[in-house]
């Protein structure tokens, strides 16, 4: 379980593509200042396990098939920036909101509106999740917890399977300190909605 809050920005150092998998090894010497074999950390919104840590400042992740197809993991490489941020201690603050690291699909930044203080980045959202994206409610974007500053449906859809997009206004700690502050139109994220609302939508198809 996470908070959304990213810890650090770090990078992927080097990748090994499998036959049904891929390895990737990514620097963060904060994150991995504690981190051991098994821990979780959240890459990109994507919790993945640590399989080694090496030299003190970078662990190997081991992705599967699934994520793969699920995330945009599969077109990290060797230079990519990620965010970062280990498993949420039962004894600090929730500074963000409850995050599972399960990707429930990907958007694509469809545009920037930048201001004086923050930037307004518009994000295409998924037909399968968009029920589940409220105004004013939270949605983890690349591992981010952001609020929800605008909804809306495209005239002219940019993805066949995207007719709504969602907005989130970025301040500037989140410009400097997440991959977000440099996604340039076109950029593929991670998307993880309320958890809450899919327990909620099961339990009233169940009666």
């Amino acid at each position: 379980m996470f908070t959304g809050i990213v810890e650090e920005l770090g990078e992927v150092v080097a990748t090994e593509r499998l036959a049904d998998a891929a390895r990737l090894t990514i620097r963060g010497p904060l994150v991995t200042s504690d981190a051991g074999h098994g821990d979780s950390i959240a890459v990109n919104g994507v919790c993945l396990t640590v399989v080694d840590v090496i030299g003190g400042d970078s662990f190997t992740v081991d992705v599967m098939q699934e994520t793969l197809n699920r995330s945009s993991v599969g077109k990290l490489d060797t230079g990519s920036k990620v965010n970062l941020e280990r498993a949420a201690a039962l004894n600090s603050r929730l500074g963000g909101h409850l995050v599972q690291g399960h990707v429930d699909g990907t958007g694509t930044v469809l545009s920037r509106t930048p201001s004086e203080n923050w930037d307004v980045v518009r994000i295409s959202l998924p037909d399968a999740i968009a029920r589940y994206v409220v105004e004013k409610g939270s949605i983890t974007v690349d591992g981010i917890s952001l609020t929800v500053s605008g909804l809306g449906v495209a005239d002219e859809p940019a993805e066949a399977d995207s007719r709504d997009w969602f907005e989130v206004s970025l301040i500037p700690t989140t410009l400097a300190l997440t991959n977000l502050g440099f996604a340039t139109v076109g950029t593929t994220v991670n998307l993880e909605v309320d958890v809450i609302a899919k327990y909620v939508e099961r339990l009233q198809q169940r009666g």
